[in-house]
């Protein structure tokens, strides 16, 4: 079970999601599990950036839900894992916007294979943290995509209090907000609170994309351990 105010987020980001189904040519179901491990992790390694490897299990989507989610200009085969629900989740490097791709000798010397499953590294899927920033790829996200054989995602998380990253919204590009709708307050004291961290942060708001190296967008359905979309 995830926390209260998480699954509500997540219900909500569904809704639009299956709303707007049409304009995504793939989806991919994401346990809610996974997001919380993923939340944690993030504000453990503040002010760092995270990248983490996920990869995917032998259960397929469930049919039922993934035809609801579907679009008609649906495409098949257009990445790895395509079909199946992402199951495994390992933090993998931290550091800023530059580094925070490049993957550190351990997780490339086959000897530390045992510690990272089957593919010995190489993850299906790649997510990496925006702290206060959004979620919308820069330059370097996108070069990196250019090797991922599934997808990229991004959450972007807005917090506070917000020591050395003031949050930024200097940027353009289309943007998912887990939750609420976005409305920023010029008073940083009227900011919505969705939760709190484990590091007793405030959580103002989250945001998630997911994207092909082709620059396709890709939807993302939030599900629980049986598949069931919140």
């Amino acid at each position: 079970m995830v926390s209260e105010w998480l699954a509500e987020a997540m219900a909500i980001y569904n809704d639009e999601s299956h709303q707007r189904r049409e304009e995504y040519v793939a989806q991919v179901h994401f346990p809610s599990n996974i997001l919380e491990d993923i939340l944690e992790w993030a504000f453990k390694a503040l002010p760092d950036e995270i990248l983490v490897g996920l990869d995917v299990s032998e259960d397929r989507n469930l049919p039922d839900v993934e035809v609801d989610f579907q679009g008609e200009n649906s495409k098949h085969n257009l990445f790895a894992g395509q079909g199946y629900r992402i199951n495994e989740a390992k933090m993998v490097n931290r550091g800023d916007s530059f580094s925070v791709h490049h993957l550190p000798e351990e997780w490339t010397d086959e000897v530390f294979g045992s510690d990272r499953g089957p593919r010995a590294g190489r993850f299906t899927h790649w997510l990496h943290t925006h702290p206060n920033c959004p979620a919308i790829p820069s330059g370097p996200d996108a070069d990196a995509a250019q090797s991922t054989d599934g997808v990229d995602l991004i959450l972007g998380i807005e917090f506070s209090p917000e020591g050395p990253l003031p949050w930024w919204d200097d940027v353009e590009g289309e943007r998912r907000v887990i939750g609420e709708k976005k409305s920023w307050f010029k008073r940083k004291d009227k900011r919505p609170i969705l939760g709190r961290s484990v590091t007793g942060h405030h959580i103002h708001s989250l945001e998630l994309i997911a994207f092909h190296k082709a620059g396709l967008g890709v939807n993302v359905v939030f599900v629980n351990e049986e598949g069931q979309p919140y």
